[in-house]
């Protein structure tokens, strides 16, 4: 499929050279942070250098202090304590920080997770249920709880307080807990809207240490788990998460707990500092499997494990289930796509919504972003569980994927998300009015290009920009992810030079070094992933146009630099 490119608008001249001069760099790196709302010495300093002392105050965050309020009766009165999260990487390792701080504390604590099968997201009657019968009188839910209205009332009744951390987006009401922190209450001023469940499970007890004389270097060994959660959630890593997730990185390289270093040996973790994509791609998809295959107490199990062999133990037990997830979404992935190019109405739609009982419901989500990157349409993925239909959805660049399915409440059990992902669930005899509903809301929101891939390109540049001190200085970038993306580049007028050849399994990938013309003799590596279709039109000695991240590749303890290729366009002639 044919891509656009959207090269992004230059910051305003002046202020990138000023910035250029102030910082002794390129103007093609000063223009980078522009671009990223850094136009000041200042400003600068605080993106390179971040400081968990640049973390806000969180006791701006709505209901904060009757939080710490109901927490401290907690502690004093000797009460004890459930932390309950969501089943995902989020909620595991939101609640193994709680747990994990509360334990420390030698308060009287216990966890639990619900079962996606059994009880479904969100807070269960199950969960309420065990707190009762463990005897506990307060549930720290985490990632979580602000749609639990009813749920929060049930456990009221039976004299169990509920402290909501949550980032998810509001219903109509709030439910009537002791507190609800969630810095997406549309009634919350809390200065940072972005944090995951876990951050927001982090701000609680940060402001607990502030109230109590504890010192915040006490949370300094739970910033491992935040920065997976962070990268695992695919939320913004700008502001307070670019400070935890950056502080988070550290203590993931040099000292990361038990649990989360039986992980990165099964991940192949050990040859390389561990970023951001790495979380993403291995360390994430392993911890969720547990929720997605069988059960995601597993997940907190391992990262709360306090000996190696008890991590070591369930760190097998999650690969074994991260190796069935990936045979099982597989499978169902060829299913749907077998579907979708066999059906001319399914493909002629601006959606996709597919329905088959018999799915696996702990993978339906992988399956549904899988569909949206190859069809490039809103996608939603149902299965039935407990006599309902129930599924994720995923979205592409520029739809609001929530406010579509809002537009079908009236046939829905629940729903929760925001733009890009959501859950639903509706009665059986729902799924094809709602199939058609959404079509119908969806189409005049769609315009024919959002359905057309788009590589957001921040600068064009020369080959012969890219040099030790310009990688350095774009390195420290990072940690890259959503608002701070990887730069993406554009170089017109490249060449194959030298060697080339066909990687990968089935020979998808291009492999080969690249020079410009009319630039200095700097022939670069690079990997070209899936354009193979390219090759002998490289091959031949015609020039193409290429966008491209800049990587380091490490192959026998040797670095060296990489150009990570996006997309290939052939030259245009004379440009």
């Amino acid at each position: 499929m044919d891509k656009r490119w959207i090269l992004k608008a230059a910051g305003d001249a002046h202020v990138v050279e000023e910035l250029a001069t102030a910082l002794s760099v390129e103007r093609s790196l000063a223009n980078l942070l522009v671009q990223r709302g850094v136009s000041t010495y200042a400003e600068a300093k605080s993106f390179f250098r971040p400081q968990l002392d640049d973390l806000h105050d969180p006791f701006l965050m709505k209901d904060m202090d009757s939080a710490v309020r109901r927490l401290e009766k907690a502690v004093d009165g000797g009460e004890k304590i459930l932390v309950y999260g969501d089943y995902d990487v989020d909620g595991t390792t939101a609640v193994s920080v709680v747990y994990s701080f509360l334990r420390a504390q030698g308060i009287p604590v216990s966890y639990f997770i619900p079962d996606r099968y059994l009880d479904g997201y969100g807070v269960a009657i199950r969960g309420v249920d065990h707190a009762v019968s463990e005897g506990a009188t307060l549930i720290i839910a985490l990632d979580c709880g602000i749609k639990a209205v009813d749920k929060v009332a049930y456990a009221k009744s039976k004299g169990v307080d509920f402290i909501i951390c949550d980032h998810h987006l509001s219903g109509s009401a709030i439910p009537d807990a002791a507190a609800v922190l969630d810095p997406q209450r549309p009634d919350c001023s809390y200065p940072y809207k972005d944090l995951s469940g876990c951050g927001v499970g982090y701000k609680l007890l940060q402001a607990y240490c502030l109230r109590r004389g504890i010192s915040t270097d006490t949370l300094a060994p739970l910033l491992d788990l935040v920065a997976v959660s962070i990268a695992s959630d695919i939320v913004p890593i700008t502001g307070e998460n670019r400070v935890l997730t950056h502080y988070g990185l550290c203590r993931l390289n040099n000292n990361p707990r038990k649990g989360l270093q039986a992980v990165m040996r099964r991940s192949g973790l050990q040859e390389h500092p561990v970023g951001v994509d790495d979380i993403v791609f291995r360390i994430g998809p392993r911890l969720n499997a547990a929720g997605r295959m069988v059960s995601g107490k597993t997940a907190v199990d391992l990262l709360t494990a306090e000996t190696d062999e008890v991590a070591d133990e369930m760190g097998d037990i999650i690969n074994d289930q991260n190796n069935d997830r990936k045979n099982v979404d597989r499978s169902i992935t060829l299913e749907s796509i077998n579907i979708i190019r066999q059906d001319p109405q399914l493909q002629a739609k601006k959606t996709i919504v597919l329905y088959n009982p018999e799915w696996l419901k702990g993978v339906v989500g992988i399956v549904a972003s899988r569909l949206a990157e190859t069809f490039y349409r809103p996608t939603i993925v149902l299965t039935e569980s407990d006599g309902m239909a129930t599924g994720s959805a995923r979205s592409i660049p520029g739809f609001d994927l929530y406010q579509a399915i809002e537009a079908c409440a009236d046939l829905l059990s629940s729903y929760g998300g925001h733009m890009y992902a959501a859950g639903l669930t509706m009665k059986a005899e729902n799924v094809e009015p709602f199939i058609n509903r959404f079509e119908e809301v969806a189409h005049p929101m769609i315009s024919p290009d959002m359905l057309i891939p788009q590589v957001d390109v921040d600068a064009e540049i020369n080959f012969a920009e890219i040099t030790p001190k310009f990688y350095r200085i774009l390195k420290q970038f990072q940690p890259f992810g959503p608002g701070n993306m990887s730069p993406v580049f554009l170089t017109r007028r490249a060449y194959g030079y030298g060697n080339m050849r066909l990687v990968g399994a089935d020979s998808e990938h291009i492999k080969l070094d690249l020079i410009q013309e009319n630039a200095p003799y700097q022939p670069l590596p690079a990997i070209a992933f899936n354009q193979a279709r390219f090759f002998d039109y490289i091959q031949s000695g015609k020039p193409v146009d290429v966008c491209y991240s800049i990587t380091e590749n490490v192959y026998r303890g040797v670095t060296t630099l990489q150009l990570r290729i996006k997309d290939i366009k052939k030259s245009e002639e004379g440009s």
